[in-house]
């Protein structure tokens, strides 16, 4: 272990707060590392390995994928692609069509770069986005910009114009910042990153109804949220709305890199040929992975059974952990905790000595975004972990 962490603090730029555990070998809901200890995995890779790690409905058809086809550059069609994106559009945005690319920053950067082609032929001369104070929307330079969190901006200012930001869940802040060039409204349906705050059903009927009135468009950022993590296959539908324009990524690859912005058909076709692109995106094998993510979810309905098991482990986290905590906050298998004391990162560190993998958002949430198919075994499992952990912080 000692070699690795060396070898990646000597020639890995350092961006990144480790824990020393080098891990390798991960399957369905666990993970084991050099020594072969196991650990109980309740982030999934930062909400990626849905489905598990080493699911074999995606190895089987990566590996038949291989065989036959690794890339090609998007001069020319594959079916792995035409298939995804006819996929994608028919659980989504119905008649929408889709933009391939590797990450949910990209896929946000291809929903900011086609807001900004349909407002500009719409009349808007420095089109405006507004977004939300402490949104998190990605790491490219125009996703800082559009991350509400000063924090993460002002190492890289100055920054790309075009961003205003407001308080989430807050209509009258959020009419008071429209002006004439303000072309779309960009929202988190959960503020994952900003410790787990869900939208107001309110909130979100009103910004639909909001940008209709004054001509703009709506994209929600599902990077996190999409794909069963919320109890539905995208978290807009907890809410009974609809977006103009959706990116999600994450755990549409199951640990594939791929990303994807759908938009409706009428805003999707302002993108003439040539005005974006991606080498990598759409390739053969993340489709394909995807394919194969998708397909499993609605066989095995992923979805239906994030919120059963959401609801029973939130239920068991307030019954053996409310002493120490005073909210539970989320929805399906994506919940934070707030703690009573400011012992988030502690009980982070604890728990993972104990062999349980969570996440802390700040001083006071611990976060959960295990894979979605834990049962009730595993959430009892954990609880039990957590509660250790919090009589030995005290």
């Amino acid at each position: 272990m000692n070699k690795i962490i060396e070898l990646e603090n000597k020639y890995h730029i350092q961006t990144y707060g480790r824990f020393p555990v080098v891990f390798v070998k991960g399957k369905k809901q666990y993970l084991f590392d050099h020594k072969g200890k196991k650990y109980l995995d309740f982030l999934s890779g930062l909400g990626v390995t849905s489905i598990g790690h080493s699911n074999q409905a995606v190895i089987k058809a990566v590996e038949n994928q291989l065989e036959k086809l690794t890339h090609v550059s998007n001069l020319f069609y594959t079916e792995p692609q035409a298939m995804l994106a006819k996929k994608l559009v028919e659980v989504s945005i119905k008649n929408g069509q889709v933009f391939f690319a590797n990450s949910g920053a990209e896929a946000n950067e291809a929903a900011v770069k086609l807001v900004r082609r349909w407002a500009k032929i719409g009349g808007r001369a420095k089109p405006e986005i507004i977004t939300a104070y402490n949104s998190f929307h990605g790491r490219t330079l125009k996703m800082v910009a559009a991350t509400g969190q000063p924090d993460k901006q002002k190492p890289f200012e100055p920054l790309p114009p075009g961003f205003k930001h407001v308080e989430f869940n807050d209509i009258k802040a959020l009419k008071k910042a429209i002006t004439t060039q303000t072309a779309a409204v960009m929202l988190e349906v959960i503020q994952g990153e900003g410790g787990v705050y869900p939208a107001d059903k309110k909130y979100l009927k009103d910004v639909v109804a909001l940008c209709k009135q004054k001509k703009m468009l709506l994209i929600f950022d599902e990077v996190q949220t999409g794909l069963a993590r919320t109890g539905k296959l995208f978290a807009y539908e907890n809410y009974e709305v609809k977006p103009d324009i959706l990116t999600v990524a994450k755990a549409l690859g199951n640990g594939f890199p791929i990303g994807a912005c759908i938009a409706s058909k009428k805003v999707a076709s302002v993108f003439k040929k040539g005005e974006h692109g991606s080498t990598f995106g759409g390739g053969p094998i993340p489709c394909s992975a995807a394919l194969a993510v998708l397909s499993f979810m609605q066989k095995k309905k992923i979805a239906k059974k994030a919120a059963d098991t959401g609801e029973y482990l939130k239920a068991l986290i307030n019954d053996e952990l409310g002493d120490h905590i005073e909210e539970i906050r989320g929805l399906g298998l994506m919940i934070g905790i707030k703690t009573k004391k400011k012992i988030a990162s502690k009980v982070t560190n604890k728990a993972l000595e104990k062999g349980l993998i969570v996440n802390n958002i700040g001083e006071q949430t611990v976060r959960l975004l295990p894979p979605l198919i834990i049962g009730k075994k595993d959430c009892k499992k954990a609880v039990k972990i957590l509660k250790k952990v919090f009589k030995e912080i005290g």
